[in-house]
């Protein structure tokens, strides 16, 4: 239902709503500007899962670094709040150059994976995961189905190849602990709900 607010409003007060209602948890920051963002739909939600539960085992279970669905990067320790994204999975090698803050990482992924949302477009936060040093970036394209893989060349996200269901290319990670293990196939359906099975 369109809502219409006909007195002035400042910003505080929405934002201190949405964060005590967590409705701020996949909210992002682009230069002290907030991007408001709706909760992930199913499919996003189960293809995160999936994709974080593969890695993990790839990396977490040979100790190579750790895992996290969603996380906090930004490009300053100081304010940090005032920049910041949210990767849908980041990869962290224990010979990562970025620092863990515990809140947040100051400076990028090695690895990190963009899936698409309606209204949103990856490829604008090419630059800023660039700029934080992201070794490389997968986005997952879901409306039409489409993988693209950029790699770091100097502090610019350079495009390696790209894939769809129609035209798949060959292309891979220059890490070989993700090149080496066949990924599985994935499937993002659950039972009915009331279906015990």
């Amino acid at each position: 239902m369109p809502t219409i607010i006909q007195e002035h409003l400042s910003e505080e007060p929405v934002e201190c709503l949405r964060s005590i209602s967590g409705a701020d948890r996949y909210d992002e920051v682009w230069e002290g500007v907030r991007i408001v963002t709706p909760m992930p739909n199913h499919e996003h939600q189960v293809l995160v899962g999936r994709l974080t539960r593969i890695l993990d085992e790839i990396v977490s279970d040979r100790n190579l670094g750790c895992v996290v669905p969603g996380v906090y990067i930004s490009d300053r320790i100081e304010n940090w709040q005032s920049n910041y994204r949210i990767p849908d999975v980041a990869v962290f090698l224990h010979t990562t150059e970025s620092m863990n803050y515990d809140t947040f990482w100051f400076g990028g992924p090695d690895f990190a994976i963009e899936v698409t949302s309606p209204e949103e477009d990856a490829h604008d936060k090419l630059a800023f995961y660039g700029k934080v040093g992201t070794r490389e970036l997968l986005v997952v394209e879901r409306r039409p189905w489409r993988l693209e893989l950029f790699r770091l060349q100097a502090d610019t996200l350079s495009p390696v190849g790209e894939t769809t269901i129609g035209q798949v290319r060959s292309w891979g990670s220059s890490f070989r602990w993700l090149t080496r293990r066949p990924v599985p196939k994935l499937s993002f359906g659950c039972p009915p709900s009331g279906d015990p099975g």
